[in-house]
């Protein structure tokens, strides 16, 4: 009986090794799925097409933080291929659920891999405290969602591009700046957050006092924020619009605070950015070396966006053939947030499989 346990311990032993070898060898990616889970819940808030498959998806960018996204692959997905893919991010203080998941989905139904995902320190992703920004680390995001896009065993890493919409417009072209890996990039309807942040508006605040005098009230508040549990915050758009507010605040509030772009992640749609959340933007331009991507881009803005003015500045920056600007008839900035009517999809379909290719 004894050498019938230990020959039957032996045998066990030999197949567990044998299983456990056998699974040790098998492709990481063995099926399209791996590291991917399915929206436990979805709370997008836009249209969503039945035939485009979304997982839910987990990253780490290179300061550590872990990135949340969703993945959409298209239509009729084949494991077995190799595809372009785009990874998208913004509006500024938007979460994936909003325009980028918009975005990512109407790529991935013209064939393209692509994933929206939460910037560090906002929405699923990973990071704290929480509602505040970073050049540096935002621009790192993209290069992380690159990673991680370059790594699938369905993507071809020679045919990655990113889209950034609104603030995540400069830090896309910051992204393609620095990252070579970056074939194709579009921007759209773009904000530059530095200037607007040192400058103010249209460059009303556009001084050395007007400067000083914000660095002064940062620095208060940095003090007094040492003092607090959390952070302030400077509130998102609105709950309610005086009738003379601008029209583009108007435009704010129709997206973030109705049925149309609600929701309770974003930093827009409820309590904003941190109070302090300015300091990084206000000392750290994102156009400085605009002038040496050398890969494509196309920048997309409403010919109504109060917004308009940074586009036209970051164009006149690039340098090359491979650049263009369009300016799209009629349409206002927060347009190019959801407005299938405004968004140029055709164009920028035929912009990524002329420059992914």
């Amino acid at each position: 009986m004894r050498r019938k346990r230990e020959k039957k311990g032996t045998v066990m032993k030999i197949l567990f090794t044998t299983i456990l070898s056998a699974f040790l060898i098998l492709p990481t990616h063995a099926t399209p799925d791996t590291n991917m889970k399915d929206i436990e819940k979805d709370t997008r808030v836009f249209r969503i097409n039945p035939e485009i498959r979304a997982k839910e998806v987990r990253f780490t960018n290179r300061f550590g933080i872990e990135l949340v996204g969703h993945l959409y692959l298209p239509k009729g997905f084949d494991a077995a291929k190799k595809y372009a893919a785009i990874a998208v991010c913004g509006p500024f203080g938007a979460v994936k659920e909003q325009s980028s998941g918009l975005y990512a989905q109407e790529l991935a139904s013209r064939g393209f891999v692509a994933v929206a995902f939460d910037p560090s320190y906002t929405g699923e992703s990973g990071g704290t405290p929480r509602c505040v920004n970073s050049p540096d680390i935002n621009t790192e995001d993209f290069c992380a969602a690159v990673d991680f896009l370059s790594l699938l065993p369905f993507v071809d890493a020679e045919k990655v591009g990113i889209v950034g919409i609104c603030g995540w417009g400069g830090m896309a072209l910051n992204a393609a700046a620095l990252d070579p890996r970056i074939r194709a990039t579009v921007a759209s309807t773009m904000y530059d957050m530095h200037r607007v942040t040192a400058n103010g508006y249209f460059d009303s605040a556009d001084s050395a006092e007007a400067r000083d005098a914000m660095r002064k009230e940062l620095a208060a508040q940095r003090l007094k924020d040492a003092k607090l549990p959390a952070p302030e915050t400077a509130g998102g758009v609105p709950d309610a619009l005086p009738e003379d507010a601008p029209q583009f605040v108007k435009d704010y509030f129709a997206y973030y605070k109705t049925k149309r772009g609600y929701h309770p992640r974003s930093l827009n749609s409820n309590a904003g950015w941190n109070k302090t959340a300015a300091l990084s933007l206000l000392n750290t331009p994102l156009l400085a070396y605009a002038d040496e991507i050398r890969n494509a881009v196309l920048i997309v803005h409403g010919e109504k966006a109060h917004s308009r003015y940074f586009s036209e500045t970051a164009f006149s920056k690039l340098k090359g053939e491979n650049k263009e600007l369009l300016i799209v008839p009629d349409a206002s900035h927060t347009d190019l947030y959801d407005n299938f009517d405004k968004i140029p999809f055709d164009k920028i379909d035929s912009f990524f499989r002329e420059y992914l290719k």
